[in-house]
């Protein structure tokens, strides 16, 4: 999924963004973060086998 609503870089902060449009990439190995109000974090990674 793209980086939303990310109009203006840091010219600073040289990241590899994927502002407002997605891209087509082969992923292996993936992270997702999920934080919630009140401690309720959790995180998964997967990878492509």
């Amino acid at each position: 999924h793209p980086t939303i609503n990310y109009h203006h870089p840091d010219p600073e902060c040289d990241l590899d963004y994927v502002p407002n449009e997605p891209r087509k990439a082969k992923i292996d190995i993936c992270l997702s973060n999920s934080f919630g109000f009140g401690g309720t974090n959790a995180s998964i990674v997967l990878k492509r086998i």
